[in-house]
């Protein structure tokens, strides 16, 4: 059914549902109850289709995995009191992690606002914690007129989380009030002429240039500029979490890894010894200054769409802010015929060779028990994924292991929590790369401790016939705490977590349970489960013995 007539009145919630469809939302995820069901009872005759989870953390956890692929804002849509507080972790991880988020939000009528009544809660005070942008709809006429607000908000960099209360008396009375068309934000130009030149110039004076690439800079068109600056110049490349995948594989030679947990990584040992460095959309959540930044002095060049965040070890010396693609693009043509010197591109070969050899003694260390070696069984993943496949990442020590290890060739296609460091990302993100990338391969990788918080979706995707593996690393504990308590305590506390049976509880929903024992057998059950239709749970033992060890090489406090 196409959208309303813009003059005949409706009910306010079928003017939300009209902008829906015309911001190019393609799903709606969310819990229903009474205070939204208008909005519900529209979406049955227009708009993006609606995916009912069983909890609105999951919801708002799609919701941020659509932002991200996809650039569109994913939608949320939630009912009154616990309905909307239990949007928070989500919300607050998308908009840390800037995937862009829409919250709709339903409320008590405005007469009960005020009320110590059934679900009444000042929840615009609460909703504004978590999110970028929280409007409060008061009268029906302003209800499409703030969700188009919402929606700018949330992607307007940086992106993130935007949220509109809506009361139920709201939704239910008529409007006439439009506004028709997606009304997208304008994108900028290119960063000054005169302003790229310098960089240029500064570049090419410099004995150890490099780039640190952040989340900004794996936008589609900013990574297509970058890999021809690469191209173009031969600068090494250091990753950012969320940068994972914008060096491409005709370009690897000048990837250096990843930096945002570890001490002395090659990326770490790059960033240290550049006299000038180029960060490319990156953002202090993402890696604090402090950690990485060990001259304040030293050249930094910000290409960016939004300001530096200045502090005590961040202050560029140049900033060009514009869009980064263009941005890019020109600095690209000044800087044609630049050339390494022998000794600089000496010292990236053997940076280069350093990552190998983490990877192969890191691979190759045998495990204290029967349990299997989490690196070895990641490489064996990789070798068994295509360039197309997105891998989400869950928190716990997977996720260190993941970063350090787990090699892509394309933005946006292995998924971190790296902001907020958030439990229970990677089953629903899984999901909903199913939902935007069909025939794909589509895996999630978490602990046993990160699945269990939102296990519960394998309802949710077994009913939608999705098709995707999740790999549990299990070790019945919540390690990745426990090292850190070892370290600082010499003993654990809270962290050991009873054994359950994977296998039975993917039964249970109707997807597919196997439980490994060796290297070998989880590579033969890997391509099976690959190959079959709907989910599929892969039970893997592994030996974090060496966690203690890895540590040394971890800042002091990079987690939560």
């Amino acid at each position: 059914m196409a959208p309303t007539n813009p003059g005949e009145p409706v009910r306010s919630a079928q003017k939300i549902v009209d902008v829906l469809s015309a911001q190019g939302v393609q799903y709606v995820f969310g819990v229903p109850g009474a205070k939204i069901d208008a909005v519900y009872d529209a979406l049955l005759d227009s708009g993006p289709p609606l995916v009912v989870c069983r909890h609105e953390q999951n919801a708002a956890f799609m919701a941020g995995a659509i932002g991200r692929l996809t650039g569109i804002p994913g939608v949320v849509l939630v009912t009154s009191g616990p309905g909307t507080t239990n949007l928070a972790t989500g919300l607050l991880t998308a908009n840390t992690e800037q995937d862009p988020v829409v919250a709709l939000c339903g409320a008590v009528r405005r007469e009960d606002r005020l009320k110590r009544t059934h679900q009444s809660m000042d929840a615009a005070a609460m909703l504004r914690t978590v999110t970028k942008f929280t409007g409060e709809v008061n009268d029906p006429g302003n209800a499409a007129e703030a969700t188009i607000g919402a929606f700018r908000a949330a992607l307007s960099e940086p992106r993130g989380a935007a949220a509109v209360v809506l009361p139920a008396d709201v939704l239910a009375a008529p409007t006439a009030a439009n506004i028709p068309g997606p009304q997208p934000i304008p994108p900028l130009a290119a960063a000054p002429t005169a302003a790229v030149a310098k960089a240029a110039e500064l570049i090419r004076a410099a004995r150890r240039p490099a780039l640190l690439v952040g989340m900004r800079g794996a936008d589609p068109d900013s990574c297509l500029a970058l890999r021809a600056l690469v191209a173009t110049t031969g600068l090494p490349v250091v990753e950012t979490f969320q940068a994972a995948g914008v060096i491409s594989r005709a370009l690897e030679d000048n990837f250096l890894g990843r930096v945002g947990l570890f001490r002395n990584q090659p990326g770490d040992v790059v960033l240290a010894h550049a006299d000038v460095l180029v960060t490319i959309g990156y953002d202090s959540v993402e890696y604090d200054p402090v950690l990485w930044n060990t001259d304040v002095h030293r050249t930094v060049v910000h290409v960016d769409s939004v300001p530096a965040d200045i502090d005590n070890h961040y202050q560029p010396t140049l900033e060009l802010r514009g869009n980064i693609a263009a941005t890019l693009t020109s600095l690209t043509g000044q800087l044609a015929g630049l050339t390494l010197t022998g000794d600089y591109r000496n010292e990236i070969a053997a940076q280069r060779k350093a990552l190998t050899d983490i990877d192969l003694s890191a691979a190759q260390a045998a495990p204290e028990g029967p349990a299997l070696n989490p690196v070895a069984v990641l490489l064996r993943l990789r070798e068994e994924l295509d360039d197309t496949a997105t891998i989400t990442c869950d928190i716990g020590s997977v996720y260190i292991y993941m970063a350090r290890h787990f090699r892509v060739y394309e933005p946006r296609r292995l998924l971190f929590s790296n902001g907020q460091q958030t439990l229970g990302v990677a089953l629903p993100w899984a999901m909903a790369a199913c939902l935007v990338r069909p025939g794909t391969q589509v895996v999630s990788v978490s602990g046993d401790g990160g699945f269990l918080f939102s296990a519960q979706e394998l309802a949710t995707a077994t009913h939608l016939g999705l098709t995707f593996t999740h790999i549990v690393f299990r070790d019945n504990s919540y390690d990745m705490v426990g090292f850190q308590e070892v370290l600082k305590y010499d003993r654990k506390s809270g962290v050991e977590l009873s054994d359950y049976d994977l296998v039975s509880y993917a039964t249970a929903f109707g997807a597919r349970g196997y439980r490994v024992t060796t290297l070998d057998e989880f590579t033969t059950t890997l391509r099976q489960a690959l190959a079959e239709d709907g989910p599929s749970l892969i039970d893997v033992p592994v030996d974090y013995s060496r966690n203690t060890d890895l540590a040394a090489h971890l800042h002091d406090d990079p987690f939560e």
